[in-house]
């Protein structure tokens, strides 16, 4: 039974990663073929950095989960593992806070693009709370149910495991 949920969730884990990794390939493709020959001046450059921080998080999280196969079942994230995520929280804030300002200094004049812009960067704001700061992805069905129980999400999880193994000087002890 144990095994079954384990192989269960490892296959969960594999569809998540590859999904977010899928989901950057496309926003590159989208944005580099479909988009960015109809944009003028500097509108270009202000849509790539608006996708910067998307991007970051997409890459970041299709790694998490493919790596996060590995420790499924009892195991823990590994320390090195560990201390790249939670330099990655800080970054991807910081990155996500330097290209709002880059936006607003180089603010696009025609709506379309600017309504584009802010779109493209709410959402690389809203993955990065979805991975360090709150769930917020449940499946569409139960949405609106579940959202408001404010979750910690997985990676967050791993992380504070992670900590709590050091902290208690045994740093195997959740090895698998």
């Amino acid at each position: 039974m144990a095994l079954q949920r384990r192989e269960r969730r490892r296959q969960q884990y594999l569809s998540l990663g590859v999904g977010e990794l899928v989901a950057a390939a496309v926003f590159c493709l989208t944005a580099a073929n479909a988009i960015q020959p109809r944009l003028m001046g500097t509108e270009a450059s202000v849509l790539w950095i608006a996708l910067l921080p998307l991007l970051l998080v997409l890459w970041q999280s299709g790694a998490y989960w493919l790596l996060a196969r590995s420790w499924v079942a009892g195991g823990s994230m590994p320390d090195a593992v560990a201390a790249v995520y939670r330099v990655f929280r800080v970054l991807d804030a910081l990155v996500l806070a330097g290209s709002l300002v880059a936006i607003i200094l180089w603010l696009p004049s025609r709506i379309p693009v600017l309504v584009l812009v802010i779109a493209v960067w709410l959402f690389a704001l809203v993955e990065y709370v979805n991975y360090f700061v709150v769930r917020l992805s449940y499946p569409l069905t139960q949405w609106a149910s579940r959202v408001g129980e404010w979750r910690t999400p997985q990676l967050i999880r791993d992380l504070r495991r992670s900590s709590q193994k050091l902290e208690d000087g045994n740093p195997t002890a959740l090895a698998p």
